[in-house]
């Protein structure tokens, strides 16, 4: 499988950059629940210039499209930015862990997980629903609440429910967990 192949290179080449990082969003929802075809692969890193510079130098420029200059922007200002696989046509974005508690929580609960084949740091299960749930917020996207779903049907009975419930407690997602709640049958 050719994303097997990307994520070999990308998880390499953070290592070799040094940068801590999780695989999340919807390839994350789709090693705990049910497949989704996504062109975004979504990486939280934990990072600064010295690291993105680092990433950059490592980066084969034949294979990937990027630009240094927007990355360093991006490591400024705590955003995102991303490269284009040539081979594959994935576009990986890679995003900056924010300060705030549940990203800082979130990044210190990810696991070696195998992904396709191939080990990766991934967020948790639990923290997947939660992130989509958020994404949700803003109302931008049923497929949000569809991925946490997903992940409550196939792993239901092995989610931690007392920590969802809380993070939906503190972020105000109430309206949302309800929502995938009854799109899993668990209302």
């Amino acid at each position: 499988m050719m994303a097997a192949d990307l994520f070999r290179r990308i998880s390499s080449l953070l290592e070799q950059a040094g940068i801590p990082y999780m695989l999340t969003g919807s390839f994350a929802s789709s090693v705990y629940g049910m497949h989704r075809a996504s062109p975004n692969i979504n990486f939280i890193i934990a990072a600064g210039e010295a690291g993105v510079r680092c990433l950059f130098d490592h980066l084969p420029q034949l294979d990937f499209y990027s630009d240094l200059s927007h990355a360093l922007d991006a490591c400024r200002h705590g955003s995102i930015f991303n490269v284009v696989d040539y081979v594959t046509g994935f576009k990986i974005d890679f995003i900056f862990l924010k300060s705030r508690v549940f990203s800082q929580k979130e990044f210190e609960r990810r696991r070696k997980a195998a992904a396709w084949g191939v080990p990766l740091h991934i967020a948790t299960p639990e923290d997947v629903v939660i992130e989509k749930l958020e994404w949700e917020k803003p109302g931008k996207s049923s497929r949000q609440i569809q991925d946490a779903a997903g992940i409550l049907k196939v792993r239901g009975a092995e989610l931690d429910l007392p920590y969802i419930e809380k993070w939906v407690r503190d972020l105000g997602l109430a309206a949302q967990w309800s929502q995938a709640r009854q799109l899993a049958d668990l209302a």
